[in-house]
């Protein structure tokens, strides 16, 4: 499975950007997908993750009620709807693809990463 995320750019504090990802080589419709993100000297962060189905979501508390992450089985991708956003939220988000729904680390699949930058 090959991942690549787009969508990412500058936005001032309070708006929104809503980032998508797109797989090939293998249909996800059985893959749980998620988004991560990195920001300079840390470890990378979980954010969301969604069941094949699209019917369970999982979000870190960071992005809870700011976040939302959906999916579109016929076209291969996931997107995050990123809303309310931060200063603290800038950093290069990637989505993630694993047979298994879980929170957290770790994810079989990975995208090139987008990079968010969120002005104050």
């Amino acid at each position: 499975v090959q991942l690549q995320a787009y969508g990412g750019g500058l936005v001032q504090a309070g708006g929104s950007l809503r980032l998508s990802c797109a797989a090939s080589g293998r249909a996800l419709s059985t893959y749980a997908l998620g988004w991560f993100r990195q920001a300079p000297g840390k470890e990378r962060e979980y954010i969301a993750t969604v069941s094949w189905t699209d019917t369970t979501q999982y979000y870190a508390d960071s992005v809870k009620g700011r976040f939302t992450i959906s999916r579109d089985n016929a076209k291969n991708t996931v997107a995050l709807q990123m809303d309310s956003l931060k200063p603290e939220d800038t950093a290069v988000y990637y989505c993630a693809a694993d047979p298994t729904l879980k929170v957290g680390l770790p994810m079989k699949f990975w995208g090139q990463g987008t990079q968010v930058t969120v002005s104050s």
